[in-house]
């Protein structure tokens, strides 16, 4: 029987300012109502589906902080403060803010909420309180847990309203939102307690464990790779860990033995750390397990348990399947859930024959679902189905699959993340190294003037000192991620800094006062100069060929989920007034297609070091379409069409 071990990785940064108690962002709350307690719930249809949960302290000490009442964020008072009470500045935010949710399946999904979006931009000059409150709802409404909006009566008749909402629908929307807040921890008490889910943890505040007990250890996972100042702390590595389990042991009632190291960044330092925590077993991508073998990890090499063992510890390990677990993270979202379930089964059976082997999944458990349709549900229903009624198939917390399998021994791990194997994500880039440089300078500050501050200025600047030590804020530095809220990530990380020194009673330095980040390229989009005259041959003809082309560039970074980038590097195109033809520059697919507003068209295809297409001309807007390996069809560019006049 072919065992399969899903871990869902529950995680949003520390949003909380320690000096003001404010939340600067709400996506722990948001993210709370959506997916935190549904993901668990849903298993109560398929009691043969066991699965482990891994959740982050930090994140389970904000949503105890919502669940009180004790938590508010400015988004949370915007959201319920009648909206003819709204002053200015809340006005401008609200219309700022409440559109940040994903167009296809969150916003459209409400006739009204896309209205309000189409119209975003006259907002601000013709918007009137009917346009407020409608927003106010909207905004908050389309966070519920998809169950909890099929169930709720009074949710249900918000839903069936649809606009012009009274101020008792604000009043009651918001008590819904405590009373779900509420319940969330207290799901994850009941389904341990039964045993169908395994409760896993990371680091209290979510840190990169390799990188605190030795930032220079990045070079090993990359030679060469440009470093800060040597950051050397693993006393606060190890703290960060023993603070997790007493934690979710006080939280949940269960102290954990499993851990997935922050982004599954791994090295032995680390791992020993973690076993005289009494952590048993941890996980990580089979990219580390190949750097650590020499070789490629392949199907045989991760499908299967690993112990690590060193200097009289031992740790039991098992590596995810990236391929398998990024295509329920990044593509079969653009599948139908009957489509989606039997392609991931298809392949675990083309991977093991049906054998007896491990397949450690291992993913993302909440930012993935606003991308497919109603939250995930119909696909993670027709996925668990299935494997219940498939006698070749069980579904297994970690520690339940571990028990079962032969553990493989492994004298030393590589140093590694389950990016690229590396650490170059977190460090390495000018803006990451300034951050790194900006905590060290903090960090001496507190082992200077720590032992003649005030007992709670002391706890305070350490509390904000682990707090910076989180791997969200160099997530968001360098080139590799995108978010409108960047900015507030950068100011919040350099608040926390700040909030160090302040608590020791002295002047934060004025480097703190300036951004970090540096202007980012994003998308591209240049429409064409000239006609072309093209040669149909996949390569680049002459110098001059493509020249006065239009060009698209899509976005290189990833947003809260690494991967799933883009199909093509670049693409160029222009007509010469009766063909369109396209070069797309680091294209990966099957099979190119092109279509237009009103519909896809024959195209030409020639595949060399570049590929090219010749389509006939057929309107002035259009996309290239790219399938591969069975998957649904990738358009290009996601949103929008590409202009030709």
């Amino acid at each position: 029987m072919t065992s399969l071990c899903f871990l869902w990785h529950m995680h949003q940064p520390f949003y909380k300012d320690l000096w003001t108690g404010q939340y600067k962002l709400p996506w722990t709350r948001f993210h709370a109502l959506k997916d935190y307690a549904g993901m668990v719930r849903i298993l109560g249809e398929f009691p043969q589906i066991h699965q482990t949960f891994n959740l982050v302290p930090s994140m389970v000490a904000q949503i105890e902080d919502y669940a009180s009442g004790r938590a508010s964020d400015a988004f949370f008072e915007c959201a319920v403060t009648p909206a003819e009470e709204l002053t200015g500045a809340q006005r401008t935010f609200v219309l700022r803010y409440f559109f940040q949710a994903n167009e296809d399946h969150l916003i459209r999904r409400y006739p009204r909420y896309w209205d309000l979006f189409v119209h975003r931009h006259e907002l601000p000059e013709h918007g009137t309180i009917r346009d407020l409150r409608d927003l106010q709802i909207l905004s908050q409404l389309v966070w519920f847990d998809e169950d909890l909006l099929a169930k709720d009566q009074e949710l249900q008749e918000l839903i069936r309203k649809g606009h012009d909402f009274s101020l008792a629908d604000q009043e009651m929307l918001e008590g819904k939102q405590k009373a779900a807040l509420a319940g969330v921890l207290l799901v994850y008490r009941e389904f341990a307690a039964l045993g169908q889910i395994e409760i896993s943890t990371t680091p209290f505040y979510h840190p990169i464990l390799p990188l605190l007990c030795d930032s220079d250890i990045a070079a090993v996972a990359h030679p060469g790779v440009t470093l800060p100042p040597r950051f050397q702390y693993p006393d606060d590595a190890h703290e960060q860990l023993l603070r997790a389990r007493s934690y979710m042991r006080e939280k949940l009632g269960v102290a954990p033995v499993g851990l997935w190291p922050s982004e599954g960044s791994v090295s032995d330092e680390a791992l020993a750390l973690a076993a005289n925590c009494g952590f048993t077993w941890a996980a990580s991508d089979n990219g580390v397990l190949s750097r650590t073998l020499g070789r490629v990890a392949g199907i045989e090499e991760t499908y299967r348990a690993y112990v690590w063992e060193r200097d009289g510890r031992n740790v039991r390990l098992l590596f995810r399947d990236r391929y398998l677990s990024d295509l329920i993270g990044f593509e079969y979202s653009r599948m139908s859930a009957a489509d989606a379930a039997g392609h991931f089964l298809h392949k675990i059976f083309e991977n093991t024959g049906g054998h007896d082997v491990l397949v450690p999944v291992i993913l993302d458990g909440e930012n993935a679902w606003e991308w497919y349709e109603a939250n995930g549900r119909p696909f993670l229903r027709e996925l668990y189905r299935r494997i219940s009624e498939d006698p070749g198939f069980e579904a297994l917390t970690v520690s339940e699959a571990l028990a079962r399998y032969e553990r493989h021994p492994l004298k030393s791990v590589a140093p590694g993340s389950w990016i690229n194997a590396n650490f170059d994500i977190w460090i390495g880039a000018e803006e990451d190294n300034r951050a790194w440089s900006l905590l060290l300078d903090a960090r001496r500050a507190y082992d200077q003037h720590a032992a003649a501050a005030p007992e709670d200025g002391r706890l305070l600047a350490f509390e904000e000192l682990l707090i910076a030590e989180g791997s969200d804020w160099c997530w968001w530095y360098g080139p590799e991620h995108g978010s409108d809220n960047r900015p507030d990530f950068d100011e919040l990380y350099r608040d926390h800094l700040s909030n160090v020194y302040r608590a020791l009673g002295l002047t934060p330095p004025a480097e703190l006062a300036r951004p970090i980040l540096q202007d980012q390229l994003g998308e591209v989009r240049e429409r064409p100069a000239n006609a072309l005259k093209v040669t149909l041959d996949g390569e680049v003809t002459t110098s001059f060929e493509w020249m006065g082309a239009g060009r698209y560039r899509p976005d290189a970074r990833s947003g809260a989920m690494h991967g799933g980038g883009p199909a093509v590097r670049e693409m160029f195109y222009g007509t010469d007034g009766s063909h369109l033809f396209v070069r797309l520059d680091g294209a990966d697919g099957a099979a190119f297609g092109v279509e237009f507003e009103g519909g896809p068209v024959a195209a030409e295809v020639v595949r060399g070091r570049i590929v090219e297409l010749q389509a006939p001309l057929a309107g002035q807007r259009f996309r290239v379409v790219i399938e591969r390996d069975g998957l649904a069809a990738v358009r290009v560019p996601g949103e929008g069409w590409l202009e030709l006049g």
